[in-house]
């Protein structure tokens, strides 16, 4: 990408960020290291959590080519003072197995003093298929994210624990098949995580049953804060379902969409939600995963701010 075409796509005109941003003055972020989560100092909000940035926050640019998932390190650190990333395999789903290219997207992460965290891998087979040949299959398909993601840095990849069936063959199929892809992960040092995610993963309960049944300490979830849609209209309480998935919880998704005038997110109360998080002991990173009909790089400013004023809040009791 071009000099003149990131400045125009970081103008950010839709957040009144100015066009300046790759001097981040429109942000109040100074340069690329100020006000970012790598200089909070020890303690307090710190030790609350940080703040990464989830890919698909930045999907409809992405699928519309205005930028490419080596621009995501750079966009992360220059546009929003972030320092922690979580990929979306759908942006990068033939270069699993191009080492130049990971290379050189490890490299721009060092270059910007970010982090990569997670791979979110989607569309590789059912891993809790009733079919074992194509419950296999799927298995395999995701033994290059993990070799990637060991590549890049990554301590995780999130996948998806979709089967078929009643309510206890399927969390038979889905622990089958996280077990034995959790096998290869952890031999790479890697963790499998499972985000709620439709279908019976966005009950809290039937996921934390898996997360039981398949009992690796390299398995857990990745509780986000909007995905409880069960199907056929029904929906899962979500503050319920993140208390039931964060006893496993190895990452976490701050799901946001439209945002009142006062900065809250109006689907999801942010104090009470980050509340449960914490009471839970969980101290990572936190992800923004801006899902919104609007401008996305206002949506991401937007949640990104709800999350730092939230956890001041929480560092000061």
């Amino acid at each position: 990408m071009s000099q003149v075409d990131r400045r125009s796509f970081l103008g950010l005109a839709g957040a009144g960020i100015t066009t300046g941003l790759l001097g981040c003055g429109g942000l109040g972020i100074g340069g690329s290291n100020a006000g970012s989560e790598s200089s909070l100092p020890s303690g307090g909000e710190q030790m609350k959590f940080k703040i990464s940035l989830a890919e698909w926050s930045l999907h409809r640019s992405l699928q519309a080519g205005k930028i490419t998932n080596l621009d995501f390190p750079e966009i992360t650190r220059n546009a929003f003072g972030l320092d922690a990333v979580e990929y979306v395999n759908a942006f990068f789903k033939d270069k699993a197995d191009d080492g130049a290219y990971l290379r050189e997207l490890k490299r721009r992460c060092d270059d910007h003093g970010v982090e990569s965290l997670l791979i979110m891998c989607d569309s590789e087979g059912d891993l809790g298929d009733p079919d074992n040949k194509s419950r296999g299959i799927a298995i395999g398909n995701h033994h290059r994210w993990v070799d990637a993601a060991r590549r890049l840095g990554c301590h995780s990849i999130r996948v998806n624990a979709a089967s078929r069936g009643s309510y206890e063959e399927q969390m038979k199929l889905a622990a089958d098949g996280l077990s034995r892809l959790t096998d290869y992960a952890a031999n790479q040092g890697l963790n499998v995580i499972v985000e709620n995610h439709g279908g019976l993963s966005s009950n809290g309960a039937w996921l934390a049953g898996v997360m039981e049944m398949v009992d690796h300490p390299r398995c857990g979830t990745l509780p986000d804060f909007g995905n409880f849609t069960l199907g056929g209209g029904e929906t899962y309480d979500r503050y319920l379902g993140v208390r039931e998935l964060m006893p496993f919880a190895k990452a976490v998704s701050a799901k946001s969409h439209d945002f009142a005038e006062d900065g809250t997110e109006i689907h999801t109360d942010y104090s009470k939600m980050l509340k449960i998080v914490m009471d839970a002991g969980y101290r990572g990173y936190i992800g923004i995963e801006f899902e919104g009909a609007g401008d996305e790089h206002a949506g991401i400013v937007a949640t990104r701010d709800l999350l730092k004023k939230v956890r001041s809040e929480l560092a000061s009791v």
